[in-house]
């Protein structure tokens, strides 16, 4: 099997975003955006899909953190899409249901070829520190829209607005890492022979 390895690098005058992502890795990742809970969510993303990812993004914070959040979500969808290649003999299909303390988060994933979040997680809190919580959603679009895949997130449960943000960033891992693993069979999972 190939390395299924992808490489983006985004510059604007909003951003400058650099990703290295395998998705045979181990979980090792370097991240740094300038973010530190937005790098332990990254961190976090990459522990448990067990991509290895880099990711370093430069952005016009003193406005604030929305064009560096969504590029990095534009960024690493892009990597995913490119790391998968024809996406012969993968899963597709990943769902979890996670757990983190008082929050329970649901993500489901198809690597359709088609970019859709539905979002479904209010925020009891504006603020995790310094992050806008409300760029939690912002950033899984992009994620979603430039992957070219199918992403659900459904907060089930949860009254701590880190835990919420942590669980749903371990299972929209989770899910991603059952759809981009490999069946043991061949061809491409659909129909129409193509996604």
């Amino acid at each position: 099997m190939s390395e299924r390895t992808g490489l983006v690098t985004r510059k604007t005058r909003e951003t400058e975003v650099n990703v290295t992502l395998n998705l045979d890795g181990t979980g090792v990742y370097w991240v740094h955006t300038g973010m530190p809970f937005f790098d332990h969510m990254l961190q976090t993303f990459s522990k448990h899909s067990l991509f290895d990812l880099e990711l370093t993004a430069q952005g016009d914070l003193a406005v604030d953190g929305h064009h560096t959040v969504e590029d990095a979500g534009v960024c690493l969808g892009q990597a995913i899409k490119k790391a998968l290649g024809d996406k012969n003999g993968i899963n597709r299909f990943g769902h979890a249901i996670v757990p983190m303390d008082d929050a329970l988060t649901m993500a489901a994933v198809d690597l359709s070829g088609r970019g859709l979040l539905v979002f479904d997680a209010a925020m009891p809190s504006p603020r995790v520190g310094d992050f806008d919580t409300e760029l939690v959603e912002e950033f899984f679009r992009a994620l979603a829209v430039n992957g070219e895949f199918n992403l659900h997130i459904r907060l089930l449960a949860g009254s701590n607005t880190h835990h919420i943000i942590e669980s749903i960033f371990k299972a929209v891992a989770c899910s991603l890492k059952e759809a981009a693993g490999m069946s043991g069979g061949t061809g491409i999972p659909s129909t129409k022979d193509t996604l």
